[in-house]
């Protein structure tokens, strides 16, 4: 999920009672819930499409996740005493203890994969034990629904707080109306999934619903159909048939990529990720690889990967 989520959701879970363990508690909850997003600062020394290969991974399996709560936890403490030293700490601000510290740091983080294995891009659990992606497939990256429950709810904690009442009786019933969004949503995709996406045969080959941005409750039927094409409700082109609307005119046969990664990390990285690979034609006959999930004719790609020296042959070609 997006960091303003995670952001929200660390808030949250300090207003329900837990910042209350321990001086500085919400920032450790905070900044937790953001601890794994530190690998973005992988943009700084990796090029094209190699981030992808490396997002949501190494930072956001298990040995990160007791090793970043303890720095977090550490600098928090050591922030504290600074400031007691320098007579500037709080009054108000309650005694810091490093266990409940660590503890919330540790909450926080972990909620982090959680929310991220919810949407279509996936995370890794177990590295570096396991490279192994796993998707959710309940909440688009950015869910405005769950920004405005959390944003409310935050803002009406906290201004019930400065009032001198209790907010966490607030903050706990979001949390319930979050985790019953959420259970709805898993629901429908379940349903998607157990249909493959059309109540008929032929079923596709591969399948995936995808929660929609602002119309949540929907999902965008991508498939792989049984000739090979990749095909989509959103997209923009030709009838797809087999019950899906759109498919992009042009598809190129992928070829057996397996020597070619070896000198190529750009292709390497990409193929790793990606989830739903399939070619389109560039205008020089090359081909230009995409991922169903992100694939968008009436924008810029972000997530597609250029191979100049592979002529594109298209699907039904013989």
């Amino acid at each position: 999920m997006d960091n303003l989520t995670h952001s929200l959701v660390g808030a949250v879970m300090g207003q329900a009672g837990l910042k209350r363990k321990t001086g500085l508690g919400m920032p450790a909850l905070i900044i937790g819930a953001n601890l794994p997003d530190v690998d973005a600062a992988c943009f700084f020394w990796l090029e094209g499409t190699e981030h992808l290969g490396f997002r949501r991974g190494i930072t956001h399996g298990p040995p990160a996740l007791v090793i970043l709560p303890l720095i977090l936890a550490s600098i928090l403490w050591y922030y504290d005493r600074w400031q007691t030293k320098r007579g500037t700490r709080p009054e108000d601000r309650v005694q810091v203890h490093f266990g409940w510290l660590y503890a919330l740091s540790f909450i926080g983080a972990l909620s982090h994969p959680l929310f991220d294995w919810l949407n279509v891009y996936g995370v890794r659990f177990w590295e570096p034990f396991a490279p192994t992606w796993a998707y959710g497939d309940t909440l688009f990256i950015v869910d405005v629904w769950l920004w405005a429950l959390l944003i409310v709810s935050v803002w009406w904690g906290y201004r019930r707080e400065k009032s001198g009442g209790n907010q966490r009786p607030i903050a706990r019933g979001a949390i319930a109306i979050m985790l019953a969004y959420i259970a709805v949503n898993w629901t429908i995709t379940w349903a998607a999934y157990t249909t493959k996406g059309t109540l008929s045969e032929p079923y596709p080959t591969e399948f995936i619903a995808s929660p929609a941005p602002i119309a949540s409750l929907s999902r965008e039927r991508i498939a792989k159909l049984e000739d090979g094409r990749w095909v989509s409700d959103a997209w923009q082109g030709e009838d797809a048939g087999y019950g899906y609307r759109h498919s992009v005119e042009t598809q190129c046969l992928l070829p057996d990529f397996d020597h070619e990664t070896e000198h190529n990390s750009q292709l390497d990285a990409f193929l790793f990720w990606t989830r739903a690979p399939f070619g389109t034609r560039a205008e020089d006959g090359s081909v230009v690889l995409h991922d169903a999930r992100f694939y968008d004719p009436r924008a810029r790609d972000r997530f597609s990967l250029a191979l100049p020296n592979v002529e594109c042959e298209e699907l039904g070609d013989d």
